[in-house]
């Protein structure tokens, strides 16, 4: 027998009484069935089986006999029906002359340049591809030129604990137990009249003691 073509990628789903097989694509790995073909020897072994249970004794040991018979003659009856799945099946599928792989004609197979859609993508693909990545460049930049943070004093102190109460204020302005204002206040020296830093205590400018 001629070696059998096309086996890279399937699934054997056969049983002692029928032949089934399942090809695979081998790039998206979407199957198509083939149609189950009965096996003669396996459904006259079940029927053999089938007296060996209801008569027991010579029918039983026949019954194993039919089973041996199974496993010897077995190997053509399935080759038979993997060639037939080959057959039915194969058209549904390309081979890829660039990089050898059997892909599925519906999706990963580029019809216009006759390979694989990995070695050659289809355009109206591609164009999609790089639109929707411009799209989503285009968005990020435009969200990194905006200000959203032009009311934010960054430079501000955040009060965690309230002087008055000690209460947790979450960095509030005002303290969620007691009111206490928690901003710190600007100061002016009250000789010069100078600002001077909060928590100083003389004026950088004078000298007065603050306070």
């Amino acid at each position: 027998m001629p070696p059998i073509p096309f086996t890279r990628n399937y699934s054997d789903h056969s049983t002692d009484i029928g032949f089934q097989f399942e090809f695979f694509c081998d790039r998206c790995g979407n199957g198509f069935m083939s149609q189950f073909r009965a096996n003669k020897l396996g459904a006259a072994g079940e029927i053999v089986r089938g007296l060996g249970n209801v008569f027991g004794g010579v029918f039983g040991r026949v019954a194993s006999g039919s089973d041996e018979m199974d496993r010897l003659t077995r190997g053509k009856a399935r080759d038979d029906a993997f060639n037939a799945a080959i057959t039915d099946l194969k058209p549904l599928f390309n081979q890829c002359q660039r990089c050898g792989t059997w892909v599925c004609k519906e999706v990963c197979w580029n019809q216009e340049v006759g390979m694989c859609v990995n070695c050659a993508p289809k355009k109206e693909g591609e164009i999609e591809v790089a639109k929707s990545a411009a799209f989503v460049q285009q968005v990020r930049e435009k969200a990194m030129a905006t200000d959203f943070v032009s009311d934010v004093n960054i430079q501000q102190k955040r009060v965690v604990t309230c002087p008055s109460c000690g209460t947790n204020t979450g960095g509030a302005k005002f303290c969620p137990n007691c009111g206490y204002n928690l901003v710190p206040q600007e100061q002016f020296c009250t000789e010069c009249g100078s600002k001077v830093p909060a928590g100083a205590k003389f004026c950088p400018s004078c000298g007065k003691k603050m306070g």
